[in-house]
């Protein structure tokens, strides 16, 4: 079993930045991928992005990429996604999960969930 647990969500006015953190506990970590969704109120959670377990390899959603970057830190057991150019429709609770299976999407492939943190981008 892998805990996770986010932070770092908060609100910012269009145009800014904001890092989101994904603490893990638990099994091995750098045995699973690490992707971030999110989920907007009325809205289909929608894949963000993903990580490999160990080659740094990565996935971005077209909405975010060139905006947010995903990196993790297997030696802390952390994973992280940082946001810039921040946009009104990125407003939503976002979460990191970890799957075994590294791959664009898939939410259904992911074993471990966090509580999700929420992040509100004012224009």
């Amino acid at each position: 079993q892998v805990q996770l647990v986010e932070s770092g969500g908060g609100s910012a006015q269009a145009g800014g930045s904001l890092r989101l953190s994904c603490a893990a506990s638990g099994r091995a970590f750098n045995e699973y991928a690490v992707g971030w969704f999110r989920q907007a109120p009325k809205k289909e959670r929608e894949f963000v992005a993903a990580i490999h377990w160990s080659d740094q390899k990565t996935f971005y959603a077209e909405s975010v990429k060139g905006r947010f970057t995903i990196s993790r830190d297997n030696a802390k057991n952390m994973a992280y996604v940082q946001m810039h150019s921040l946009k009104p429709e990125d407003t939503a609770v976002y979460y990191c999960a970890a799957s075994r299976v590294f791959q664009y999407g898939g939410s259904g492939d992911y074993l471990w969930w966090g509580q999700g943190t929420q992040v509100t981008v004012s224009s």
